[in-house]
């Protein structure tokens, strides 16, 4: 985008030319500041579910006076003399029907059509409509259309790969259920095992996978945007969502190993268990892993919503120690989470690390970990230390 943006300044200010983008972003925020950044001046449409199916990005697609395609891989050395300085006929042969666009989607009718007829497509239109159009409370209801155009058609990538999407994003939000990150990257993997060439949805798995598998770093670029931004005296669009652990990793061409070996937090195993005021949910990506490939290990640690507890910050970090089986092989053993600013907080707190499988083992993988952590009752005010036992556990094959 920013090689058309700067090709195309002078082609929009003489009025020879409209631009408008299209994204294939989960979060809108993170495209809104891109752009402020890079300071682009023509609309940006958000496809997160890939409506377009495209195949690989980016696409260039030129569309003349008439609303008529007439490049899908527009060159911009030789747009101008292609396209721009050309007229072009109303081609009866090429025209498209004029239709009215009925947007926004009536709901109640689509969700009225999938039930009547219980097809596939059906569903997904529905699914469609309310993962585009709807509000955040209506991704229950895209979620459980998407799984209703599965079960209707298993080969049907495209409804799983959107059944993910809208998983991940309803992980994101208040509404969240445990399940909801692991179960995403398991239908983006089925997904991509239905389309391997599907461009996009091999992307979204690896936003958040191994750095082994990472072409390049997805979200490096947002302490710098946000730097520049203020440095022009202009106020950088907030992410309600930041990128951080695997979305900003760089990649790498060999498996990365914690070069100290750290001292095991707990060896005897005396610190008092926790057994309701925290919860772990665990997401492996990728859901299911080969012989001799790697994995980056998602832990997201909640207070339960029953609880008064809070984080207390003024203490030592959340700490995980892991204890990898033999063979399997940890880029770091003891991790710790992000030092909160303010005493006290109760937010998820996620951590990560990666673990490469040796060639010859397949099958189950059980790998226990621990968490140390501080909290505080906010009733009673009694602070504690304590410990959260968690098996991480995937498949090998």
């Amino acid at each position: 985008m920013p090689v058309w943006h700067d090709a195309t300044k002078q082609w929009v200010k003489d009025g020879k030319l409209v631009l408008l983008g299209v994204t294939q972003e989960q979060h809108p925020e993170r495209c809104r500041l891109f752009a402020q950044w890079k300071q682009f001046e023509w609309p940006i449409l958000r496809d997160p579910i890939n409506v377009l199916q495209s195949m690989s990005v980016p696409i260039i697609v030129a569309l003349d006076e008439h609303g008529i395609v007439r490049s899908i891989r527009a060159n911009p050395k030789t747009f101008e003399a292609d396209f721009l300085n050309k007229s072009f006929a109303d081609d009866a042969t090429n025209k498209l029907e004029r239709l009215t666009p009925n947007y926004p989607p009536k709901f109640d009718a689509l969700k009225a059509d999938a039930e009547k007829t219980k097809s596939a497509a059906a569903w997904r239109q529905y699914g469609d409509a309310l993962a585009l159009w709807g509000e955040e409370k209506q991704l229950p209801f895209a979620i459980a259309a998407y799984r209703e155009a599965a079960k209707a058609k298993p080969d049907d990538g495209a409804a799983w790969f959107r059944l993910g999407v809208c998983l991940r994003r309803r992980s994101e939000t208040q509404a969240r259920e445990a399940d909801d990150f692991r179960a995403a990257v398991e239908t983006w993997g089925t997904a991509l095992e239905l389309d391997p060439n599907q461009y996009i949805w091999r992307r979204r798995i690896q936003q958040y996978g191994p750095r082994l598998d990472k072409p390049y770093p997805f979200y490096d670029w947002v302490a710098e945007a946000e730097a520049a931004i203020r440095k022009r005296g202009e106020t950088p669009v907030v992410l309600p969502v930041r990128p951080d652990g695997a979305e900003i990793a760089q990649p790498t061409k060999a498996f990365a190993v914690q070069k100290d070996v750290p001292k095991n937090p707990d060896p005897l195993g005396k610190i008092t268990r926790d057994k309701s005021s925290v919860s772990c949910e665990v997401a492996v990506v990728p859901a299911v892993v080969k012989p001799g490939q790697s994995a980056r290990i998602h832990l997201t640690f909640r207070l339960a919503p029953t609880t008064t507890d809070h984080w207390n910050n003024e203490a030592e970090s959340l700490r995980v120690w892991i204890d990898p089986p033999d063979g399997i092989v940890t880029s770091q053993q003891l991790v710790e989470a992000e030092k909160q600013k303010v005493a006290t907080s109760k937010e998820g707190r996620t951590v990560g690390f990666e673990i490469q499988v040796p060639k010859d083992v397949s099958g189950a993988i059980r790998i226990p970990v621990y968490a140390l952590y501080h909290t505080c009752d906010d009733a009673q005010g009694q602070c504690r230390f304590l410990r959260l036992d968690v098996t991480v556990q995937f498949m090998v094959k």
